[in-house]
Formats: C-alpha cells, sequence, structure tokens
C-alpha cells in the first residue's frame, strides 16, 4: 500500500481518529514513501500527476544559487540566492497576482494545463492539452483529463471527502499563518498543536498534504502564499544549480528530496521551477521513464489557464 490509497481511504464520515491512531498513520505514510516507486496511481478524483505539480516544493534553507541579472543595460551581474528567498518570493508573487474569487457551490473550477514529454535519447515530442472541470462543492459531476485521457468524476456521497480538503468551503477554513497551516495539516483533521514543532519524520507527511492542497489552480485568498511560506521551512531540498529555460522564461530550478539516498523520494528527477527575477512558479519538469522499458524522457507541465464557471465544458 502506498500513501496515497492511504489517503483515498479517509473518510469523514468515521469517527475522529485517537491521537495513537494517527500515529499510526503517519508512520505507514512514512514507510510507504521509503518503498520502491509504483506505477502511477490514480488519487482519489484526480491522478498522481495533477498532485505533484505544485505541492511537493520543500526547499532547503541553506541551498543557493547564482543567477545572472541585467543591471539595468550593464553587464550582467551574479546574486546569490538562497532557496528560502525563492520560496518566499513565490509565496510573494502569489499573493500579489492571486485572483479575488468566491465562487458558488454550484460551479466549477476550471483548469488548462499544458504537458510534454521530450525523450531523453533524441526524437519527436508528445504534447497534451488538458482541461479540467471539478465542482466546487463536490455535489455535481466533473470531467478532467490527464494526458489527454478524460473521464468524467462521481459526486461525492454522503460523508465522503479528502484530506486535504478539496471543497472550497472546506479550503476556507484552513488558517493562512504557513505555522499553523503546516500544523492543521500534520494532523490530519484532529485539533491541530500549533505550539508542537513538525518532527523530520513528520515532514515526509507534510510535504505530501501540501502537494495534495496546491494541486488547485484555484485557492482562497492568502492560503496559495501561506503553503509556499511553509514549504519554505521544509528541511532537505535542493536549489538547482545554475539557469534554465521554461516555456520562454529563465528559471531558477527547485529540487526537492524527501527521503534519504536509495529510497523513491531520494533527491533526483523533479524540478519545480520558477521565474528567475519575480519567483513566479512556473511549472514542473522531471526525468521519468516507463516502467519495464528503456523510454527515458523529460516530462515537463504547466498551467495556461484557469477560472471559475458555470458548467462542464465551459471556458473562462
Amino acid at each position: 500500500m502506498n500513501e496515497i490509497e492511504l489517503l483515498r481511504e479517509w473518510d469523514a464520515d468515521a469517527p475522529p481518529l485517537s491521537d495513537t491512531a494517527r500515529a499510526r498513520a503517519r508512520a505507514r505514510l512514512y514507510q510507504a514513501m521509503r518503498a520502491p516507486a509504483a506505477a502511477p496511481v490514480v488519487v482519489g478524483r484526480r491522478p498522481l500527476l495533477r498532485i505533484a505539480v505544485a505541492g511537493a516544493a520543500a526547499v532547503a534553507v541553506t541551498a543557493t544559487v547564482v543567477v545572472a541579472q541585467d543591471a539595468g543595460g550593464n553587464a550582467p551581474r551574479t546574486q546569490t540566492v538562497s532557496a528560502t528567498t525563492v520560496l518566499r518570493g513565490a509565496a510573494a508573487e502569489a499573493l500579489r497576482t492571486e485572483k479575488p474569487l468566491a465562487p458558488r457551490d454550484d460551479q466549477f473550477i476550471y483548469t488548462k494545463e499544458v504537458i510534454e514529454r521530450r525523450p531523453v535519447s533524441g526524437g519527436p515530442v508528445k504534447k497534451w492539452v488538458d482541461e479540467s472541470w471539478s465542482s466546487v462543492d463536490g455535489s455535481k459531476k466533473g470531467y478532467v483529463s490527464e494526458l489527454g485521457h478524460k473521464q468524467w468524476v462521481p459526486v461525492y456521497q454522503p460523508g465522503q471527502s479528502t484530506w486535504p480538503p478539496s471543497k472550497w468551503s472546506e479550503l476556507k477554513e484552513l488558517p493562512t499563518d504557513p505555522g499553523k497551516l503546516t500544523a492543521t495539516l500534520r494532523d490530519m483533521g484532529g485539533k491541530p498543536d500549533y505550539g508542537r514543532p513538525t518532527r523530520a519524520d513528520e515532514w515526509p507527511m507534510v510535504q505530501i498534504f501540501l502537494s495534495g492542497l496546491l494541486r488547485h489552480s484555484v485557492l482562497p485568498k492568502g492560503l496559495r502564499s501561506a503553503a509556499f511560506e511553509a514549504l519554505a521551512a521544509a528541511p532537505g531540498v535542493k536549489v538547482l544549480p545554475g539557469r534554465t529555460e521554461f516555456n520562454g522564461h529563465t528559471a531558477i530550478g527547485v529540487r526537492y528530496i524527501v527521503g534519504p539516498p536509495g529510497t523513491s523520494a531520494k533527491d533526483g528527477g523533479r524540478l519545480l521551477l520558477f521565474d528567475a527575477k519575480t519567483y513566479r512558479y512556473l511549472g514542473l519538469r522531471e526525468r521519468a521513464a516507463e516502467k519495464g522499458t528503456a523510454y527515458a524522457y523529460d516530462q515537463s507541465q504547466y498551467i495556461v489557464a484557469d477560472g471559475v464557471v458555470d458548467r462542464v465544458f465551459q471556458r473562462p
């Protein structure tokens, strides 16, 4: 069993977990993340691929990267940028550019995302443009596309919920203080202990929950910024040395680490990319391989449009 399957089993209609049961669940999540990687799985109402887009962004506070900047037409100068600076810059940019939305329960969140696969050994690039419509309160059937595979999403059953929350009414209840947000997600729906520091062995689980939260293209005011600030406090992630190009932008890459070498969560592959000047989050790039084959590819994905609409197949 992997950590995503554990999340799928979460049942909001069940009695609240005891401290012992909650600790046991944390341990199972951490053990699952140390297990060998498996094939992609569907996560509740959305595949794992989308969950990974924006959330697994914990960044080491000690890592730095040197980037070149244009000093007003003069020769480029260099500036040492810490990982904390990148994540907190992303938080500030998210707060500055967020959309003041208050969707009704009967509406849908629309997302348009581009995914590209470039073979490592060369060859044609595969490209998908995925559009999805998610019910604001889960009371209406949604429609999602992943790598061109389209499917209807059933309505929530009575008492059904997810963790982290996906209904807008529940998202609005999450704190926008970064420390409190971390504690709330960490304590899995129980009464959060804001005064207790998050232990090192709990951070992998917190990152999974923040990943699930940040998969939403639209969030209540201040919540995305708080999530980036919370991730800036997570240990163990590096800034990629040098610069890269991504979707027409000069980007700083952030590579996350949530487990020791030799585990499925080792240092590698996945990069979160931020604009080198504004620190705006751009998208995800990762190296992957098809299971049982020698085919390896670099996959990029980024959101090009989002908004609130009244019905499935309507666009903002």
